[in-house]
C-alpha cells in the first residue's frame, strides 16, 4: 500500500526514501504511550539565605499526581531524601534531618501534576543539586540550587578584625 501510495503521489526516486524511511522510522520508535514526562527548572534556582524558595517541577502532559510517589532527594546526603510524598500522605520519618519541618508539595496542586517542592527558611548547607523522581513513572528531573549571603555593611564590618592597638 506504501509503494502505491508513493507511486499515486509520483514522489522523485531520493524523496520517496526519504519518505519510506521516516514512515518506517515513526512506525518502530516506540512511544511514551501518553506517560507524563517529568520537568524542571532550566537554569539553576537563586536563593537568599532565610528566604522561602520554590523548586519547580511539573507533569507534562499533566496528571493527578496526588496518589504517586513524589521523591524529592540530594544524591549527596545520606539519607539523601528531602522530602517524600507516598499515597496521599509526606513520609516526615524519611527525609533528611536538616529538612524536617522545611519543605511542602502544594498538595492542591498535585492533581494539577505540579510537583514543586518549597523549601522554607533556606540555608546555605541546602545548596546543591536536587533531584524530583516519579518511581512510577520511571521519570525525574534536576533541579539545582544556587544559595547566597546578603552582604550588608554591618555584616561585613563584623567578619572583619579591627585591631584597636594599630596607631598612626
Amino acid at each position: 500500500m506504501l509503494l502505491s501510495t508513493m507511486h499515486h503521489l509520483k514522489l522523485r526516486p531520493f524523496t520517496a526514501l526519504v519518505f519510506y524511511h521516516t514512515v518506517v522510522l515513526l512506525l518502530l520508535t516506540p512511544s511514551c504511550g501518553g506517560e507524563s514526562q517529568v520537568f524542571g527548572p532550566v537554569h539553576p534556582i537563586v536563593a537568599l539565605v532565610g528566604e522561602d524558595i520554590i523548586l519547580p517541577c511539573h507533569l507534562e502532559p499533566a496528571m493527578d499526581a496526588s496518589e504517586l510517589t513524589v521523591e524529592w532527594a540530594r544524591p549527596d546526603l545520606d539519607p539523601r531524601f528531602v522530602h517524600v510524598w507516598r499515597d496521599g500522605v509526606e513520609l516526615e520519618n524519611k527525609k533528611h534531618q536538616f529538612y524536617k519541618g522545611r519543605t511542602f508539595l502544594f498538595t492542591e496542586e498535585l492533581k494539577r501534576g505540579n510537583i514543586s517542592l518549597n523549601i522554607s527558611n533556606v540555608r546555605i548547607s541546602d545548596q546543591g543539586t536536587y533531584r524530583c523522581f516519579i518511581p512510577g513513572l520511571s521519570r525525574s528531573s534536576l533541579a539545582k540550587l544556587v544559595v547566597a549571603c546578603r552582604l550588608t555593611l554591618e555584616n561585613l564590618c563584623s567578619a572583619v578584625y579591627v585591631n584597636p592597638s594599630y596607631e598612626w
